[in-house]
């Protein structure tokens, strides 16, 4: 199914029955701020395992991250972030990056690691807010990669729909997407590390 979401003004009504799925263990494919993402609850372990077989990996291999509505709700899923680290979130955030923190005990079983981290993010995009403030809680996302080999990231909704519709819930229609994936920045080393530059600018930022 494909479901058009209006980018700026996403429609409550579309956004609640999204959410509704989401609580029963769909997973579905949504815009962010840099590139289009699997989506689920952080709450439904099997979502995140359907979402490694749509990626053809183990959950536990993939590269999850969390999307949180504000800073005040990455604390719940983050322990032990220092002063330095919470305010280069804090002037990042809303935005396109992606910050590695050390992961508290709220991470469902499947993101613990051996470093016992965890990717978060807080993107500048109304759809994935929206879905986090109705649920009530992060979602779970990866990118979604473009089969193509010259091109990382597939940015037309309704080609990710013709290619990966029949193994997600639902896609969401907000729009094109990016061709560029998130900054990511290790917070759990002094100094921060840029372990990918993407998006977001990281002059000036650490």
């Amino acid at each position: 199914m494909l479901l058009p979401i209006h980018p700026k003004n996403p429609e409550p009504r579309k956004i609640r029955d999204v959410v509704q799925r989401l609580n029963k263990g769909a997973v579905v494919v949504c815009p962010t701020d840099t590139v289009y993402a699997y989506a689920c609850s952080a709450h439904q372990a099997r979502a995140m395992e359907a979402i490694a077989r749509a990626k053809g990996t183990k959950a536990h291999k993939m590269n999850l991250s969390l999307i949180c509505k504000d800073l005040s709700q990455l604390s719940l899923y983050a322990r032990a972030i220092d002063t330095p680290g919470f305010r280069v979130m804090k002037r990042a955030l809303p935005g396109p990056y992606t910050f590695i923190v050390p992961a508290s005990s709220e991470i469902p079983r499947l993101f613990k690691n051996n470093k016992h981290t965890v990717g978060i993010r807080v993107p500048d995009h109304p759809i994935p807010l929206a879905l986090v403030e109705e649920l009530g809680h992060a979602l779970v996302v990866t990118s979604v990669h473009d089969a193509d080999e010259l091109l990382e990231y597939t940015t037309d909704p309704e080609r990710i729909h013709d290619r990966v519709g029949h193994q997600v819930d639902l896609v969401i229609d907000g729009g094109t997407g990016g061709l560029e994936g998130s900054t990511v920045i290790d917070l759990t080393t002094a100094p921060p590390t840029v372990i990918r530059e993407g998006k977001g600018p990281v002059d000036g930022l650490l």
